[in-house]
């Protein structure tokens, strides 16, 4: 096994067992990989169901599943089934402009149907320093309790 792999079973690890690592280790990890943009992610095998997820809502386009490691009552991940090269938001390009549209939309969708009528927060982690660990755009669902300000 090279660096690399050690590196991706790490990351998949601590996504895997709650308190494996903590969130800024797996986004440190993550980065350091030297996979190219395009390798398949946990969230490519819970699309596929090669990894079993608790799923809220799902059709052609996004896939929104319970988070592992919940910060809040409701936490949910939404992702675009096809990742097209939006591993982050700072990969956004105007090709992306719909589907940026419709995870949000869906978002809104599932915390409706959640029933988050007094508010939730969206949170979308960027890079090493925004602490994303899985470099495949997800949208974090926050809410079901009172968010507080700053976020960290």
């Amino acid at each position: 096994m090279n660096e690399n792999d050690k590196s991706r079973v790490g990351v998949l690890i601590s996504h895997l067992i709650p308190m494996a690592s903590s969130e800024k280790d797996a986004a440190l990890a993550a980065a350091s990989s030297t996979a190219p943009a395009d390798t398949p992610t946990i969230f490519d095998k819970i699309i596929k169901k090669e990894i079993p997820s608790t799923v809220v809502y799902e059709d052609d386009k996004a896939l929104a599943f319970r988070d592992i490691q919940p910060q809040a009552p409701t936490h949910i991940l939404i992702i675009p089934k096809v990742k097209d090269g939006l591993s982050g938001l700072s990969k956004a390009e105007e090709r992306h402009i719909e589907i940026l549209g419709y995870l949000l939309y869906i978002a809104k969708v599932v915390a409706k149907q959640e029933g988050l009528d007094d508010g939730f927060r969206i949170v979308i982690n960027d890079g090493p320093s925004g602490c994303q660990s899985v470099y495949h755009l997800h949208i974090h669902l926050i809410g079901g309790r009172q968010m507080n300000w700053p976020p960290g």
